[in-house]
């Protein structure tokens, strides 16, 4: 069933920037997933913008746990600073390899504090390293498949 706005003098179809608090409370609790990706589309451009502010408000007041854990991770996401998104990344890639962070760490030629530092966003890694340990994940999903 697609998204409808009651008491409100706009509608879904129009740009998340019109929809208001309201509207975005109304997406959140009752919307799908094209109301919840235009709206992380507009936070994305103005992480901090009018359209922040009001998911902001609503997520306050959503009663959809789900999906408001998704647009407050959406938030977040878009909020983070490049340095941020690449310790993440990395984390993330580390995570799928299903390694120890001592392997991993011998199959990316670095010790195990080292790696950890770079986890951790003590220390930022090369774009090189990150690449490594991608290919680590590759490799071990194809030696599984």
């Amino acid at each position: 069933m697609a998204l409808r706005f009651r008491n409100l003098e706009v509608t879904p179809e129009d740009p998340v920037d019109r929809w208001g608090a309201e509207g975005m409370l109304a997406a959140i609790d009752r919307g799908g997933v094209d109301d919840w990706r235009k709206i992380i589309l507009a936070i994305r451009v103005a992480p901090y913008g009018p359209v922040a502010a009001d998911l902001e408000e609503a997520l306050e007041l959503a009663e959809s746990r789900g999906s408001a854990q998704l647009l407050r991770s959406a938030l977040e996401g878009a909020r983070q600073t490049p340095e941020q998104r690449v310790i993440e990344r990395l984390r993330m890639l580390a995570f799928e390899t299903d390694m120890s962070q001592g392997d991993l760490a011998a199959r990316i030629g670095t010790s195990r504090t080292r790696l950890n530092s770079y986890l951790s966003g003590a220390v930022m890694p090369s774009a090189a390293l990150v690449e490594r340990v991608a290919e680590v994940g590759r490799t071990r999903r194809s030696e599984l498949v």
